[in-house]
């Protein structure tokens, strides 16, 4: 088997081997990943954190051997704290990297080295000993909805809570009606705190969209841009259409030391 680290800020990630396939989520800079299948242009991996399968353009694969893999995979991850982040690879070129961002075995001084490559890192981190994730929720605020985008330039809502989520040290799956699946029941959306998460469902019953509590009758969401809306029992509701725009399925609570991501 092959395996591969990404080294560019943002790697759009397909549902099939095509520039024209349409992109189900991307690689940040530092996400580790297997190879899975392979053709002269294009490379099926599988991201280590969630399992997700997806294909990437073969120019911006890079190749790491299973060691350096399993390196970086043990090493300690902080993440990049604010929108952009700024790294300096080893000839000086400097490259910004998004929120959230992982960076692995980054030492005491933002000096990283990933894949044979040396990176020097300028910019506030994030470590899983953080746990105020409605404070870290606000720095998406705005950020334009990108179906499979998973950065402050462009995010959809289950990519959304994904990355708050692993920021806190719980790894979550990539899609909203697979994270439906963990966390504890909240019967009411009026006992609903900070953290829990609302998933909404569409006209045939599937869960379709997910957001996060900041707190009661509160949540922030990835909806045209990353927003924080009322919601109740019956679901969101836009102010500024003065509708209910998703209907309220049920309501998780996530005991975020529960499982390290």
């Amino acid at each position: 088997m092959k395996f591969g680290v990404n080294l560019l800020p943002l790697v759009p990630c397909r549902s099939e081997p095509s520039d024209k396939s349409e992109m189900v989520t991307q690689l940040l800079f530092g996400e580790l990943y297997k190879v899975q299948d392979e053709n002269p242009k294009w490379i099926l991996i599988e991201i280590l954190d969630d399992g997700y399968t997806c294909w990437i353009d073969r120019k911006q694969h890079h190749q790491i051997s299973k060691t350096e893999f399993e390196r970086l995979k043990s090493a300690p991850a902080k993440r990049v704290a604010e929108p952009t982040g700024l790294l300096h690879c080893n000839e000086g070129v400097p490259m910004c990297i998004p929120l959230g961002a992982p960076l692995p075995g980054i030492d005491e001084k933002g000096v990283l080295d990933i894949g044979g490559k040396k990176f020097r890192f300028n910019g506030s981190t994030l470590d899983v000993a953080y746990k105020d994730i409605s404070a870290f929720s606000l720095k998406f605020l705005n950020a334009p909805y990108l179906w499979g985008g998973k950065s402050v330039l462009g995010i959809d809502c289950s990519g959304f809570i994904q990355l708050l989520f692993i920021a806190m040290g719980y790894q979550l799956p990539r899609d909203a009606y697979q994270q439906a699946e963990h966390g504890d029941d909240v019967a009411f959306a009026e006992e609903s705190m900070a953290g829990d998460l609302a998933y909404f469902e569409n006209d045939k019953g599937k869960i379709t969209h997910v957001g996060m509590v900041t707190e009661p009758g509160k949540i922030i969401h990835a909806s045209g841009r990353v927003r924080i809306d009322s919601f109740d029992h019956r679901g969101i509701y836009n102010a500024d259409t003065e509708t209910y725009t998703h209907r309220l399925r049920l309501i998780k609570r996530i005991t975020l030391l529960a499982k390290k991501a």
